[in-house]
């Protein structure tokens, strides 16, 4: 009788503690990590051009090294939402645009989960009073054959952080979604 009694409890209390588990996972849900706020309320933003590594113009892209900061300053300003100022000391919000190309393997083993290295255009936003990063943002350019192909997967990338930026900042232009 104590065999099956002390059985009996035993069972019951896994049956307690897997029951908590269920509903302790079922009542907690992940949430949104919040975004800082400094982003939606800053004003002023100050556009910075950390450089491009050698070796990407005039091939496989052609321009020049400032060809991404260029595109991606010109979708913020129609963005509309922050004023853009020339000096960084004069602005709430610091974009750092940097175009690189990393080293790797060619033809890495996916199956590894290694991967071929892809030139990528990131953009860091800094609080600009206290220097840290709020903010990271990267996007690959795709690889291509053919120059034309380059070219166009260089604006797409470019194209793709400007909207990434907007839509973490709240300010999509009219007809962008």
């Amino acid at each position: 009788m104590k065999i099956v009694r002390s059985g009996l409890t035993a069972g019951l209390c896994v049956l307690v503690v897997c029951s908590g588990f269920k509903l302790r996972s079922q009542q907690i849900s992940p949430a949104m990590a919040p975004i800082p706020p400094r982003l939606f309320s800053a004003k002023t933003i100050f556009i910075s051009n950390a450089g491009a590594d050698s070796g990407l113009f005039p091939h496989p892209f052609t321009g020049d090294p400032d060809r991404a900061y260029n595109e991606f300053y010109a979708g913020v300003v129609s963005w509309g939402r922050y004023q853009l100022v020339a000096s960084p000391d004069k602005a709430d919000l610091v974009f750092e645009l940097q175009l690189s190309a990393p080293n790797g393997p060619s033809n890495a083993d996916k199956s590894k989960g290694a991967s071929d290295p892809l030139p990528m255009i990131r953009l860091v936003i800094y609080d600009r009073p206290t220097h840290y990063a709020l903010w990271a943002l990267t996007e690959s350019v795709l690889p291509a054959n053919l120059q034309k192909t380059h070219d166009h997967n260089f604006d797409e990338a470019v194209s793709n952080l400007v909207l990434d930026a907007a839509r973490l900042t709240k300010s999509l232009p009219s007809g962008m979604h």
